[in-house]
């Protein structure tokens, strides 16, 4: 069991000799489908967490210049329209290997301005190393996007099986 991909566990395990086919293509619909439920999760976060440093640049830019970043202005309109149309672009799997890699710099550059949680102490430090470690973990899904890219259910999918 140790020695098989995740892939060939997920399939073997619902092929029955009776009708390997039509299980077999139910397991790749289904392994499609919570690949698409990934995309939307993690790139949803980044679409609503976007939108709203969109919607309030000033205070974003404030957080920014308190954290030391130079041309806090500058960084935060730069820094809302990544995170926005990055997990946008994650969600709908447009140029979904790209996006993780834009997504991956972006989540690393976050990550060090604002979970430096060996600056901290006691409360502030321990919650400062769950939101670092909350992003390492983010940082494995965009990993994956990068590898796997977004699958049958996205945009990507759709221009390759029009032959574009």
């Amino acid at each position: 069991m140790l020695d098989r991909t995740a892939r060939e566990e997920f399939s073997s395990a619902s092929t029955s000799p009776a009708h390997p086919a039509p299980d077999r293509a139910d397991a790749g619909a289904a392994r499609e489908a919570l690949w698409l439920l990934a995309r939307c999760l993690i790139g949803g976060i980044f679409v609503q967490s976007g939108f709203g440093k969109l919607l309030a640049l000033g205070a974003f830019a404030a957080s920014l210049a308190k954290n030391g970043v130079p041309a806090p202005e500058a960084m935060a309109v730069i820094g809302a329209v990544t995170e926005f149309c990055g997990g946008l672009a994650i969600v709908v799997g447009f140029k979904t290997r790209p996006a993780a890699l834009v997504m991956i710099a972006f989540t690393i550059t976050a990550t060090l301005i604002s979970h430096r949680f060996w600056e901290l102490q006691d409360v502030a430090r321990r919650q400062q190393s769950v939101q670092f470690a909350k992003n390492l973990a983010i940082l494995g899904a965009f990993l994956l996007l990068l590898v796997q890219g977004g699958g049958r259910f996205s945009f990507d999918g759709w221009r390759r099986r029009r032959g574009r």
